[in-house]
């Protein structure tokens, strides 16, 4: 069985880079890095991962914005796509059912257990 791949887009490097490790290490999974919403709707496309970790806030084109254009791509709309954020208001119950949100994981977030909340989010096994 080959391992799951996510994509991760998120313009903070040493967070990406903590996720990339956690994801690697205790999830198995092969993660590409993208760091900014426009270099990760080209690796969406392209790479085709099996879900995305999506940053909200960042400088070139919020995490929203980037997730109604994913949505919108038919190459891109039905990867499932897992929010990350510091704030605790960014979605709206009507946009989780609207943009079809896997999940939402909070800044800061416990690195130990973040795989094992990313594959209950999605229904994977470890």
């Amino acid at each position: 069985m080959t391992a799951k791949r996510i994509l991760l887009i998120d313009d903070e490097k040493r967070l990406a880079r903590i996720v990339d490790v956690c994801l690697r290490r205790l999830g198995g999974w092969s993660v590409s890095i993208a760091g900014s919403g426009s270099k990760g709707l080209l690796q969406a496309e392209a790479e085709q991962p099996d879900a995305i970790l999506l940053d909200v806030m960042m400088p070139d084109i919020d995490g929203l914005r980037l997730l109604q254009q994913l949505k919108a791509n038919a190459a891109t709309r039905s990867i499932p796509v897992i929010l990350l954020t510091a704030k605790l208001d960014v979605v709206t119950p009507a946009q989780i059912l609207e943009f079809e949100i896997a999940g939402v994981i909070y800044k800061p977030f416990e690195p130990f257990k973040l795989a094992d909340e990313v594959a209950e989010m999605l229904g994977w096994q470890i």
